[in-house]
C-alpha cells in the first residue's frame, strides 16, 4: 500500500487533501485486507482511489453589468459499482479537482455504510455566490446546466446541494435540467417541497450526526442530555446539529464562523439559533449574534476548541481543527467528537485523538444523514410519493443506527471502540464486493 500513495502522491503531487483522505482509508483498512487478501486481487485498491470519470468544463455567464464571466465546474464521479453516482455539488472560490476528489472519496465509503444503493461523485465549481444577485446566480446555475445535464440523470449521477448551494440553487438547476432533458424525474435531491423534495432533507447531515452520537453515547451507557458540546461553524449542519442536540437536552456553548467564536455559557437556545440563521442568510457574522443577546460573547479569530466541553461536533469545513485544537480538547476533558464535516481533523489531530480516551467518530460514518435522507428523496420521487417528517425522521434514526452496528462490527465492540476503522473496513467490504463482482472495469 505504501507503493500505491507513492504513486498516487507522484501523480498528482498537489493534491494534498486526496493524498490525506487515501492514506487515512487504506491506513485504516490495512489489517482486513491482510485478513483477506483476496481483496488486493484484480488492481481493486488502484481502480477504487482512481475516479471512473472526471468531468471538467467552463462556465460561461453573464453578471449584472453585462459583463462575461467564467468559471470552471468540474464533476468527479468516483463509484458507481452500487449505483448511480451520488454525492453533493459545491460553488465556492476554493473548489478544485483536489478537494472534490478527496470528498468523492470520502463519498463513495460514505455511501456504502448506509446500505443504500447508491454510488459516489461530488462536484461544483469556483463560483462564489457571496455579494451574487439571485438573477446572477439563477443565470450561473442555468449556464452550469447547459453543459452538466449530458452527464446527469437519476439512473446515472443525482446531485445535491453542497457548500454554497442550497435549495433556491438546486431549484435553479433542476429546473434547467427538466427544460434540456424534457423530464420531470429524481435527477437532483434537495430539492423544494413544492417539486419533489423530501421533508427533512435539510436537517438531515446535522440531525443525523446526533443520532450516530446518540447511539455512541448510549455504547457507554451514557446520555447527551447532561452533556456541554462544542460546535464549529454556523451553516446548515452546525445549526440543525445543535438544535437537534439542544433538543435532546445538552448544553451547546459554541458556534463559529471565519470571524471568530461565539460563546454562550449557559448554552445557546432556540432563539439564539433562529438570529444566527437570519444573521447568515443577510451575509452577516456571528459578531451580530452576540451585539443581540447578552448572555453570548464574541471571541475574534479564536477557535470553539479553547471552551470546556465533553462532546465537539466539528461542522465547519476540511481540517479545521489541528493537532494543537486536538490536544486542547482532551486536555480540557473532552470524551466524543463527531464530525459534521468532510474531514474537518487534520491526520495530526485524529493521531491524538487515537491516542487518548476520546471517542472520535469520522464524518464517512457521522455525517452520513444528509446522502441517507438524499437516497430516501430519490425512494420517494421513483415512486411518486412524499413521506410524512415522522416517516423519514424514522427511517433516518434507522439508518444511524445501523452505520452505528456496522462500526462496531468491525471496529471492535468493547469499551473503546476505533469507529475509524470500522466505518472504513465496512464501507470498504461492501464497495470492494460489488466490483469484484462486476469484473474488472
Amino acid at each position: 500500500m505504501s507503493a500505491l500513495l507513492k504513486e498516487i502522491e507522484q501523480r498528482d503531487p498537489h493534491h494534498t487533501h486526496f493524498q490525506q483522505a487515501a492514506e487515512s482509508l487504506l491506513n485504516s483498512v490495512s489489517g482486513h485486507l491482510d485478513e483477506h487478501p483476496e481483496l488486493q486481487a484484480q488492481g481493486l485498491l488502484a481502480r477504487l482511489l482512481e475516479p471512473e470519470r472526471v468531468i471538467r468544463f467552463r462556465v460561461p455567464w453573464v453578471d449584472d453589468q453585462g459583463q462575461v464571466q467564467v468559471n470552471r465546474a468540474y464533476r468527479v464521479q468516483m463509484n458507481g459499482a452500487l449505483g448511480p453516482y451520488k454525492g453533493g455539488l459545491r460553488f465556492h472560490p476554493s473548489v478544485n479537482l483536489d478537494v472534490l476528489s478527496f470528498l468523492a472519496l470520502e463519498q463513495t465509503i460514505k455511501n456504502a455504510l448506509t446500505g443504500l444503493p447508491l454510488g459516489a461523485g461530488k462536484g461544483g465549481a469556483d463560483f462564489d455566490p457571496k455579494g451574487r444577485s439571485d438573477a446572477e446566480i439563477m443565470r450561473f446555475c442555468q449556464a452550469l446546466m447547459a453543459e452538466f445535464h449530458h452527464h446527469m440523470g437519476p439512473d446515472i449521477d443525482v446531485p445535491a446541494g453542497d457548500m454554497g448551494v442550497g435549495m433556491r440553487e438546486v431549484g435553479y438547476l433542476f429546473g434547467m435540467y427538466r427544460k434540456l432533458s424534457r423530464s420531470f424525474g429524481g435527477a437532483f435531491t434537495g430539492k423544494s417541497l413544492d417539486f419533489g423534495g423530501s421533508v427533512l432533507r435539510p436537517e438531515a447531515t446535522g440531525y443525523g450526526v446526533i443520532y450516530f452520537l446518540r447511539n455512541m453515547l448510549a455504547h457507554q451507557d451514557e446520555s447527551l442530555g447532561d452533556k456541554t458540546v462544542a460546535v464549529s461553524g454556523a451553516g446548515n449542519v452546525a445549526r440543525h446539529a445543535a438544535a437537534k442536540a439542544v433538543e435532546e437536552g445538552a448544553t451547546v456553548v459554541t458556534l463559529s464562523d471565519s470571524r471568530g467564536t461565539v460563546h454562550a455559557g449557559k448554552g445557546l437556545n432556540d432563539r439564539h439559533l433562529e438570529a444566527v440563521a437570519r444573521i447568515k442568510a443577510d451575509g452577516g457574522g456571528l459578531d451580530r449574534l452576540a451585539e443581540e443577546f447578552e448572555d453570548v460573547d464574541h471571541y475574534e479569530s479564536e477557535r470553539p476548541w479553547r471552551f470546556q466541553c465533553q462532546v465537539a461536533l466539528p461542522c465547519a469545513t476540511e481540517n479545521e481543527l489541528d493537532e494543537g485544537d486536538a490536544r486542547r480538547l482532551v486536555d480540557n476533558g473532552c470524551r466524543w467528537l463527531a464530525e459534521g464535516a468532510n474531514m474537518p481533523c487534520t491526520a495530526a489531530a485524529v493521531a491524538v485523538f487515537k491516542d487518548s480516551d476520546l471517542f472520535y467518530a469520522p464524518g464517512k460514518a457521522a455525517n452520513a444523514g444528509g446522502v441517507a435522507v438524499s437516497g430516501l428523496e430519490m425512494s420517494q420521487n421513483s415512486r411518486r410519493e412524499s413521506w410524512s417528517a415522522g416517516e423519514v425522521d424514522r427511517r433516518l434514526r434507522d439508518i444511524m443506527e445501523r452505520i452505528h452496528r456496522r462500526c462496531l462490527e468491525h471496529g471492535g465492540d468493547g469499551a473503546h471502540p476505533d469507529y475509524l476503522t470500522g466505518a472504513s473496513v465496512a464501507g470498504f467490504q461492501r464497495v470492494a464486493r460489488a466490483m469484484q463482482g462486476q469484473g474488472i472495469i
